[in-house]
């Protein structure tokens, strides 16, 4: 058996599972076609009942036949109702290229060099300069993240040109007069976000104000009526 073969039915038996692809694989033991026709529209029915997904597929049946005809290691002699084919998908999948280095800072990873790159291929200065902040921003948050404690700018900044090659540089006393490299929600909030209040309706707050006035009037009554009630104690005859 050739080894695309044993992909195959290692693939097949993943999906079908062992006790499928023994049952295909008993197939041709069986000498009598008609018997053996028989035991195939079976294997399919039980695998459509395991699988019922496959039915919703509109070429679910041919697919369900072809897999069959793969386990029997093209070797299935029945009356099936498509011309069985052996299936050119089921081919070893190509090796994918593992990086050959990680990225240059850990803390800010290969997704931050590749924002770099695109910021370098920025053609007007504004947009440069506007990406350039982003990032900036971007690396500090990370950098928070990863290192549990908090970077100053002039880090960021010497990280960054050393990233982009010196290519990537703003004005360190402009950033930081302008808490460039803070978020706007953290910057006022010693970064920590800001907290989020929700809006009540004007009616709803009125309504909620007059039952706690009315239950301190009530209170208020019943303590005066209290006073009112109470009887003063007699003095003993002279």
């Amino acid at each position: 058996m050739t080894l695309p073969s044993l992909h195959k039915h290692e693939l097949l038996q993943r999906e079908y599972g062992q006790s499928t692809f023994q049952l295909v694989q008993q197939l041709r033991e069986v000498e009598d076609r008609a018997e053996r026709t028989r035991r195939a529209q079976q294997i399919v029915q039980m695998i459509f009942r395991i699988q019922p997904s496959l039915r919703d597929q509109p070429d679910g049946q041919q697919k369900v036949w072809n897999h069959l005809y793969e386990m029997a290691d093209g070797e299935l002699d029945v009356d099936a109702p498509f011309p069985l084919v052996a299936q050119a998908h089921l081919k070893a999948p190509a090796r994918v290229a593992y990086p050959s280095k990680g990225p240059k800072f850990r803390a800010y990873g290969r997704a931050v060099e590749q924002l770099v790159e695109q910021a370098l291929t920025l053609t007007d200065p504004t947009e440069r300069e506007q990406a350039t902040v982003v990032i900036g921003r971007t690396m500090k948050f990370l950098y928070r993240s990863h290192n549990k404690e908090n970077a100053k700018d002039v880090t960021i900044l010497k990280h960054l040109k050393e990233l982009s090659g010196g290519q990537l540089t703003l004005d360190p006393a402009q950033v930081d007069a302008q808490n460039l490299f803070e978020f706007s929600t953290q910057a006022a909030t010693g970064g920590r976000p800001a907290p989020f209040i929700v809006p009540q309706p004007r009616q709803e707050r009125e309504g909620r104000s007059d039952r706690r006035g009315g239950n301190n009037n009530r209170r208020d009554k019943q303590r005066r009526g209290g006073k009112k009630n109470r009887q003063e104690p007699q003095q003993p005859p002279q």
